[in-house]
């Protein structure tokens, strides 16, 4: 894992981009020069707060100290040129620079330490989110697996679809899922279900077991207690799956999910199901016998994506919505990351930069 830290300002109070800084050095220097010139019938001296203001936009508290420093010093030169120091106007406008100038720079410095604050929330955040939805790993048995993901929520990693794999002793499970809701409770129904199956999956129960299993968890948090005004509405779309190693087919539960993409031969076909589940967390509690697994055939050189409703039903500035078999028909992509990365550059121009919902991708391919 790979985290890159946000930025922080240097220390220096010349930290910046240099035209920047020039431009209140700049502006006290023209101020000094034009009160000079227009003489004690205008005075311009007040206008010397603006260089300390405006450094505050961009500038450390080091480097508005030291504007505002200069703009006080500019003051100071400019009533005794004109008129002295000691006069009740000029002390006025002394009195004045240097009680805007400690405000400003008061702001600046408690904007700073937000700042930094919140960057290592966001730190904090990235490596909680990251370790929770977990990267697949790039080859599984005969499987080569991609994934990408895309959260509606601005600056987050995770939101409410989540994919996961797990390893057993002959194949590979999959999850993959779209949890009701937005933000942080859909997180948390997030964090909950993807724990429950990799608690689960690696102990290698029968699918539906397994599928029953993840059901009752997301089902007995729902009617737990709790102050959360949606927490009894909530439930998760899913298709989870058992991709053997020897033997050349997919096993697929789905609970309410769309249906998987198989590319077979430059051919796709959606794995659709006979007999769909409730969503998880949707009825009571559930035994294994309540569900019925397919299987569908998965061949070497096969290729499987899974997705969320985020994809298919993001739209285009006409109301389109986003053609994702089309895409993959016209492609003939075989590789698993090339696939999720150009459908993932293609799904945000579709949607014009931004999506309206969380949208993830699992491409899988059977190498032998």
């Amino acid at each position: 894992m790979h985290l890159r830290p946000r930025s922080r300002r240097a220390e220096g109070p010349w930290h910046g981009n240099p035209a920047l800084i020039a431009a209140p050095l700049a502006l006290i220097a023209l101020i000094v020069v034009l009160d000079l010139w227009t003489g004690k019938s205008i005075q311009l001296g007040p206008l010397l707060v603006v260089a300390p203001a405006i450094t505050a936009t961009f500038g450390s508290p080091r480097l508005v100290a030291l504007v505002a420093a200069l703009a006080v010093g500019a003051q100071l030169v400019l009533s005794a040129v004109l008129g002295g120091v000691t006069t009740a106007n000029h002390e006025a406008q002394i009195g004045a620079l240097l009680t805007i100038s400690l405000f400003v720079l008061g702001f600046r410095y408690a904007h700073e330490r937000h700042e930094r604050q919140l960057g290592r929330a966001r730190l904090v955040a990235d490596v909680i989110q990251r370790y929770l939805l977990r990267p697949l790993p790039q080859r599984v048995g005969p499987l080569r697996v991609a994934a990408v993901y895309v959260a509606a929520e601005a600056e987050a990693r995770m939101g409410g679809d989540l994919y996961a794999t797990a390893r057993t002793p002959d194949g590979n499970r999959f999850l993959i899922g779209d949890v009701r809701g937005k933000g942080l409770p859909a997180i948390g129904s997030t964090t909950l279900l993807l724990g429950a199956f990799h608690a689960a999956a690696h102990r290698n129960p029968p699918l539906a077991r397994l599928v029953a299993h993840l059901h009752n968890t997301v089902y007995w948090d729902t009617v737990a207690p709790s102050d959360e005004p949606d927490n009894e509405e909530g439930f998760v779309t899913a298709a989870v799956l058992d991709v053997p190693d020897e033997e050349p087919v997919i096993r697929l539960i789905s609970c309410g999910h769309p249906p998987p993409l198989l590319v077979h031969r430059g051919r796709v076909t959606p794995l659709t199901v006979r007999d769909p589940a409730l969503p998880l967390g949707v009825g009571s509690d559930m035994e294994a016998d309540d569900y019925e697994v397919e299987t569908f055939p998965f061949e070497a050189g096969d290729l499987l994506l899974l997705y969320t409703d985020g994809v298919t039903e993001s739209r285009d500035a006409r109301g389109v919505f986003y053609p994702l078999a089309e895409r993959v028909t016209a492609w003939r992509e075989r590789d698993p990351q090339r696939l999720v990365q150009r459908l993932h550059d293609d799904l945000l121009h579709h949607a014009g930069g931004t999506l309206t919902d969380d949208a993830a991708l699992v491409a899988v391919l059977r190498c032998r």
